[in-house]
């Protein structure tokens, strides 16, 4: 259980959620000194207005505002931080048990891996009905702690290890690919690792479900991480006000372990294939260079435009392989485009999908979840701008419009038409603190995807698309 939650047995307090409309009826609910005490505060329910409420001992509990709208997991992720360390609450209110403990979790979330948090979070007595919701909290933790480690200690070979004792908690099959195997089997990503002194590597975790003897197998989930543990831009490198935040360019891979954690502990009836392309985009006499012209795994030749666009060359290589197992549906994750944040902002990851209908059901799920996405277009028109002279495509458009669009056509070229794929090009950060989003990496998309696959095939389901 996450520091965050009490055990059920705990002595808590009592904390209510209120809006405007409720405010009256919580009134009638309360002793008339406690009552009055609201009162004479002026506590209205806005939006995060928090009140403690006396009592003979001390504190009696607390009121929480929510304000004219539906409750949000962000409603309650200020809490952790503004209740006093170490108290222990339970929720008033059985209704708002999952939002509420989720966004406590999500806000009492700090990264302390070398330096203690400031103070100790109060605690939440986990109401029933949150089961869920402590799950994916579990698997955004894993998430945000990947992305918020530095470089330095979050190499190709540690974000493999990440994968690798994930595999192992649940009893599924790691293989990792390097050195020469993967010279010859993903060519593309180890030309973008090349240069590095610390290698590139595939990690690759498999899971089935238990089935039957003779049963049908299960359907097949593909996903690929873009895992670049830190991006220079190679020789074509960024300014260094770009790389101040490139710990974070394996993001795309690190919301794909936090996926599978999720959905391995709501056990879905589904296989797994989860592929991280662990590698570091590094400056050497080893790079690659632009205008070079990189093999892949599919056999389709790329020149290089620009030795920045290195994200798109890693999954090449992933949907190439993930493809070849023909599975009933292929995902892949990357912090690969400024052009997306230009386009959506921070807060939402662009969506690119072949198949319309998927699209809609990850957007609904994004919407109930309140981890919202946006869907861009796959526009045609747009494939003539990868063209190479020398090359069968180009990993860059030389025109200076809709780069998402154009990374997200590249990476369809390796992905069969008969397969249904989604691209989400991502963020995977928050840049200042807020409830529930503490600055740092952030698991976007993580529960809207986990949602949608539950919901194509249900824990106990038969799970037949």
């Amino acid at each position: 259980m996450l520091p965050c939650f009490a055990p059920p047995n705990v002595p808590a307090l009592p904390l209510y959620a209120v809006g405007p409309a409720a405010l009256p009826a919580l009134r009638a609910r309360l002793t008339p000194a406690a009552a009055a005490f609201l009162d004479a505060t002026g506590f209205a329910a806005k939006p995060q207005e928090m009140q403690l409420l006396p009592g003979n001992a001390g504190l009696a509990g607390a009121v929480l505002g929510l304000g004219e709208k539906p409750p949000t997991p962000w409603s309650f992720g200020a809490l952790p931080q503004l209740l006093p360390a170490n108290s222990v609450w339970q929720l008033a209110d059985p209704d708002l048990a999952a939002r509420g403990a989720l966004g406590w979790a999500l806000g009492a979330y700090r990264y302390s891996a070398f330096k203690p948090p400031g103070r100790a979070p109060a605690k939440l007595v986990p109401p029933p009905g949150s089961e869920a919701a402590l799950d994916a909290a579990a698997a955004i933790y894993l998430a945000r702690d990947l992305i918020n480690a530095p470089a330095n200690v979050m190499g190709p070979a540690e974000l493999s290890a990440a994968v690798s004792a994930l595999a192992a908690r649940y009893g599924a099959r790691f293989t990792e690919i390097s050195g020469e195997a993967l010279t010859e089997g993903f060519p593309a990503v180890a030309a973008v690792g090349r240069a590095s002194v610390r290698p590139a590597r595939i990690a690759m975790l498999e899971w089935a479900p238990p089935q039957p003897p003779g049963a049908k197998p299960a359907p097949l989930i593909a996903l690929c991480g873009k895992g670049v543990c830190f991006d220079t831009g190679g020789l074509d490198l960024k300014p260094s006000a770009a790389m101040l935040r490139m710990k974070k360019d394996m993001g795309g891979a690190a919301i794909l372990i936090g996926l599978a954690e999720l959905l391995l502990r709501r056990q879905a009836p589904v296989r797994l294939l989860l592929l991280v392309g662990a590698v570091e985009n590094a400056v050497g006499g080893d790079a690659f260079r632009p205008l070079d012209v990189l093999a892949t795994r599919a056999g389709i030749s790329v020149e290089i435009g620009n030795t920045d666009a290195e994200g798109r060359l890693v999954l090449a290589d992933l949907l190439t392989f993930a493809a070849e197992r023909q599975p009933d549906l292929i995902i892949d994750a990357a912090t690969l485009t400024g052009a997306a944040r230009v386009a959506l902002g921070p807060d939402l990851p662009a969506l690119f999908a072949s198949d319309d209908a998927m699209a809609a059901r990850l957007l609904a799920a994004g919407r109930e979840q309140d981890d919202p996405l946006w869907q861009l277009p796959l526009h045609a028109d747009y494939e003539t701008w990868l063209d190479s002279s020398i090359a069968q495509i180009n990993n860059v458009s030389t025109k200076p419009f809709a780069g998402s669009v154009i990374a997200a056509l590249f990476l369809r070229r390796f992905v069969p038409s008969a397969i249904p794929w989604m691209h989400l090009d991502v963020y995977a950060w928050n840049d200042a603190h807020r409830p529930g989003r503490p600055e740092g990496g952030e698991a976007q998309s993580l529960r809207a995807l986990a949602a949608t696959i539950l919901s194509l095939y249900p824990p106990g389901s038969a799970a037949m698309r």
